[in-house]
Formats: structure tokens, C-alpha cells, sequence
């Protein structure tokens, strides 16, 4: 089995531990590597919880175009 890549290994770290769990990026990034890495589940998870977190229009609108590709 291949090793997790080390950025999607940082930031599951810091979301683990509380940090930046409210923080619509850290989502949207973990989605995004996520979905390059092939597992569209583990990102369709993390682009919804992006989603609800995010405030701004163009950042929803963004995410809701992520989501609907890896739903595809």
C-alpha cells in the first residue's frame, strides 16, 4: 500500500488535532488532494464539510462545482 502523501498527512494532522477544524480551506485543500489522489469519497466528504463552513458566494459557488465533479 502506497504511503499517505505528506501534505494530505500534515493536514489531517492539524485537523485532528483541532486546528483549523473550522477553517473551509483546510477542507477545500484535503478535497483536493483527495480527488487528485483518485478517492472521490474522501473528497466529496471534504468539499461538503468546505461547503457548509464556507461564507463567501464565490467560494460556495466554487465548491459546489468541485463537488458536483467528484460526484460525477
Amino acid at each position: 500500500m502506497m504511503d499517505r502523501p505528506q501534505g494530505l498527512a500534515l493536514i489531517d494532522a492539524l485537523l485532528v488535532r483541532g486546528e483549523l477544524i473550522d477553517y473551509h480551506l483546510a477542507h477545500a485543500a484535503r478535497a483536493d488532494l483527495c480527488r487528485r489522489l483518485g478517492d472521490t469519497g474522501a473528497a466529496r466528504g471534504a468539499y461538503e464539510r468546505a461547503l457548509a463552513l464556507a461564507q463567501l458566494e464565490p467560494e460556495q459557488r466554487f465548491l459546489r462545482r468541485r463537488l458536483a465533479e467528484v460526484q460525477t
